[in-house]
């Protein structure tokens, strides 16, 4: 069983509600990456995401772009990324992901890509700008791996694609909190529940909530309207702001035991 569904598995059996934290890989650099993937592990991330930085990130916000341009100049590509997850693969069995812009995929071949993400012992993949009716042959691809390929929904969706992703979709759907890009904010919009809602009424598969989450009250005032939140930007912040290694993981780890739940 891809642990992606183990995970969420045990989540519903304990009734707890996930954790999906989010980094961009090598910010500051792929080393201190690992070790705060391994530090969130061990502090209650239920799943990991490695973003992989990308020179037009047109989802992300101020912090998430900075971040991006930060490991660029260190070089980093979509291969040292899936080497990464490889490296984490070998000291811990969380679930991880690699949140990807297409470019990056088509340039390294669909194949090729599928093979290694597959090697590297990674869960899922999750591309923001490919769209429901362009992602037909690497979803396919990744499903026929055992791997998932998540699909988003935004508050604008309509019903009829709502319908459309539920029915393509696996793992768990990604919520979009708010119709815009990613960042820490203070609330959950109406929107945002009002789409998670819509979605609960078609489907059981696990549903996260991104974009916006940063506190743990935001947490508890979901209630079990989400099986998982994701935490990016928030995180990323912390990541930003440096110091010494042992400082920037004491930093994440403290954050993210917050939201224990």
């Amino acid at each position: 069983m891809n642990r992606i569904d183990s995970t969420f598995g045990r989540l519903r059996m304990e009734n707890r509600k996930g954790i999906i934290a989010y980094v961009t890989a090598g910010d500051p650099d792929l080393e201190t990456t690992e070790k705060i993937v391994l530090k969130l592990a061990e502090s209650g991330a239920s799943m990991v995401e490695l973003g992989v930085p990308f020179s037009d990130p047109v989802a992300d916000g101020p912090v998430i772009q900075a971040a991006s341009a930060r490991a660029l100049k260190n070089k980093v590509t979509l291969e040292k990324v899936l080497d990464l997850a490889g490296r984490i693969r070998k000291y811990s069995d969380i679930p991880l992901l690699v949140m990807t812009y297409y470019n990056p995929v088509y340039a390294y071949g669909n194949k090729r890509f599928v093979e290694k993400a597959l090697a590297s012992g990674l869960d899922g993949v999750i591309i923001p700008d490919l769209p429901l009716e362009e992602a037909g042959l690497p979803a396919k691809s990744l499903r026929e791996a055992g791997l998932h390929y998540i699909y988003l929904l935004a508050p604008t969706s309509s019903p009829s694609r709502i319908k459309k992703t539920v029915t393509s979709a696996s793992g768990f759907i990604y919520c979009v909190s708010v119709a815009g890009v990613t960042g820490a904010r203070d609330f959950i919009t109406t929107a945002g529940l009002r789409l998670l809602k819509d979605t609960r009424s078609l489907t059981d598969l696990p549903l996260a909530l991104g974009f916006g989450i940063s506190c743990p009250e935001q947490v508890r005032a979901l209630g079990d309207q989400a099986d998982a939140v994701i935490i990016g930007s928030a995180l990323v912040k912390l990541i930003e702001k440096g110091g010494t290694e042992e400082e920037v993981l004491e930093r994440v780890g403290s954050f993210l035991n917050k939201f224990r739940c």
